[in-house]
């Protein structure tokens, strides 16, 4: 305890023992952010097109019942991932941090640096996705409209509101997400369940028909061959599933982490935030994919394909199978402004990442400017400006890109999970080694257990990302970069970085010298400083005041957000 005592240090310093953030207090970030904003702009950015556009695709590629075991999977796998976030982020809640400072704190800089930029960059292509895909949700209305203007419509208003006031944008994200996906949702649901029960115009009972065999079945022909049997084809069906359904969730814990340093109250609000979104996570994503398979069946024509248009929305073509009139344009307005509402998140976490990473010193220091009202414009805007790659949609099909673009941004989030898991694993080692576990002010069941088993399967699935291509019919040049690019990628950041940070400048000749230190993956346990900021966190909770309800409808309020 004296040991890490002693090297505890003012986090208004501005570099502490850690070499990582500037907190001077010109670039603070105001709290201005409450527990409702934190869990809705997290659930903004899990409950978008991954599931009302990407669900598609997996339903006819593998089938009905490997697309509803994969999100359930992949739930299970966020919510160890949020939960290693959040017990990190609330011990330390510091303004301006992001998921890379706990890397460099506690791992070391060169992961931190590649992890960095490795978040940022899936940031800007995810919010180019959700751009891609509001074109796509309309151009259902009208082809007349050029598909630029529709981009440029799109991007315009995200870069808008994200240059408001953060409490500002945090209230507008939470009704977008709240109110309308918390609609479209609940009310896909009560359809598909109505439907299931025979409530539609025709009243056909729907139940499980396309999941009976040949009707088309609960399990699409899926790499199947004379040497395949049926039970390999099922696992290889589930396993594809999986690794596409992680599109859906990537990056959409971070957020949780991204949001505490301007959260109010974080000690509070953070573990409420967690757990809150992890049941809203199960509840919409659990009943959302098995409604899409209880709607469509798998060899529908019109689901998603690199031709497709908004007609190929699972959901869509669920209603028009229904005979349901005038739904699909609700459905598709509510879509748009799922997609909106994603990149609004996306591009505000990808901001946010690019103004830790240049405080850390790892960005030029123009990125920490921020505006009056407490937004760092320049961040906003050099995120906002990589996500116009969505005008590749002017010169190919909208679900041709945006393909591309899950497939980029998937594995870029699978390497991401990986690095805040070893993150997780060594500041819970450092808590132990210095007798402070028991200090922790939020903690969940099963660890470590539980992340070293998600780490050893999301490890798994980013290696196999992209292995339907090796086999010899389905070999793609394109595909194969699709699916493995950000792997090189990150690798020449950590090595390059790595080589930088182990060479000596020597100042009176400019040359440079080894200094070591490259074989080197991981600070000592001892020496990971995890008291530098405690304190002051500690103080800003006692002066934490919780607010108490007066009647049964603030008791609901507060505890439905």
């Amino acid at each position: 305890m004296e040991n890490g005592m002693a090297k505890d240090r003012s986090v208004s310093q501005t570099r502490d023992v850690t070499g990582s953030i500037d907190l001077a207090a010109s670039h603070q970030l105001e709290r201005g952010l409450k527990s409702r904003h934190i869990q809705f702009i997290a659930l903004g950015g899990a409950i978008g097109t991954g599931l009302f556009v990407g669900s598609g695709g997996i339903l006819s590629t593998v089938g009905p019942a490997p697309l509803f075991m994969a999100y359930i999977t992949m739930i299970f796998v966020v919510r160890v991932v949020v939960n290693d976030l959040a017990e990190m982020a609330t011990y330390l809640p510091l303004k301006g941090i992001s998921v890379p400072y706990f890397v460099e704190r506690f791992v070391e800089p060169s992961l931190a640096f590649a992890d960095g930029w490795n978040y940022w960059c899936a940031y800007a292509i995810l919010v180019a996705a959700e751009a891609t895909a509001g074109a796509i949700v309309l151009q259902y209305w009208t082809m007349v409209v050029p598909v630029a203007v529709w981009i440029t419509i799109i991007l315009l208003s995200i870069l808008a509101l994200n240059n408001f006031a953060v409490s500002f944008f945090g209230e507008a994200e939470f009704w977008a997400a709240s109110i309308i996906k918390l609609i479209t949702i609940v009310g896909l649901v009560i359809l598909s369940t109505v439907l299931f029960f025979g409530g539609g115009p025709s009243h056909n009972s729907l139940g499980f028909r396309y999941w009976s065999a040949h009707n088309p079945g609960a399990f699409a022909p899926y790499l199947a061959s004379s040497t395949t049997t049926t039970a390999t084809s099922h696992f290889l069906a589930y396993w594809t599933a999986t690794i596409r359904a992680g599109f859906a969730f990537i990056l959409s814990p971070e957020f949780l982490a991204v949001a505490a340093g301007e959260a109010i109250a974080p000690r509070r609000n953070l573990p409420k935030a967690a757990r809150r979104y992890i049941h809203r996570l199960a509840l919409f994503y659990g009943f959302g994919s098995l409604a899409i398979g209880i709607l469509v069946p798998h060899n529908d024509s019109r689901l998603l394909s690199p031709d497709s248009n908004a007609s190929a929305l699972s959901f869509v073509i669920g209603i028009q199978n229904a005979g349901i009139h005038g739904l699909n344009h609700v459905l598709n307005a509510a879509i748009l402004t799922s997609a909106w509402s994603a990149g609004n998140a996306f591009l505000y976490s990808g901001s946010r990442t690019l103004y830790s990473l240049s405080l850390s010193h790892q960005a030029p220091r123009i990125f920490p400017r921020t505006a009056s009202h407490g937004v760092s414009y320049v961040a906003v805007l050099a995120t906002w400006l990589v996500a116009c790659l969505a005008y590749l949609n002017v010169a190919n099909s909208g679900a041709k890109v945006f393909i591309w673009y899950s497939n980029i941004s998937t594995i870029s989030g699978f390497i991401a999970w990986i690095v805040a898991m070893i993150t997780y694993l060594r500041f819970r080692k450092a808590m132990q080694c210095k007798e402070l576990l028991h200090t922790l002010p939020y903690r969940t069941p099963l660890q470590p257990y539980a992340t070293y088993f998600v780490l050893g399967l999301v490890t798994i699935l980013t290696l196999m990302n992209g292995f339907p291509i090796f086999f010899p019919a389905n070999w793609s040049v394109s595909d194969f970069l699709a699916s493995y690019i950000s792997l090189p990628i990150f690798l020449v950041l950590y090595l390059g970085h790595k080589t930088w940070s182990s060479l000596r400048r020597v100042e009176s000749t400019q040359e440079s010298s080894w200094k070591g230190g490259f074989w080197t993956f991981a600070r000592k346990v001892e020496d990971i400083v995890v008291l530098t900021g405690k304190r002051e966190m500690d103080e800003m909770e006692a002066l934490d005041v919780p607010p108490v309800p007066h009647n049964w409808v603030e008791k609901v309020w507060f505890w439905l957000a």
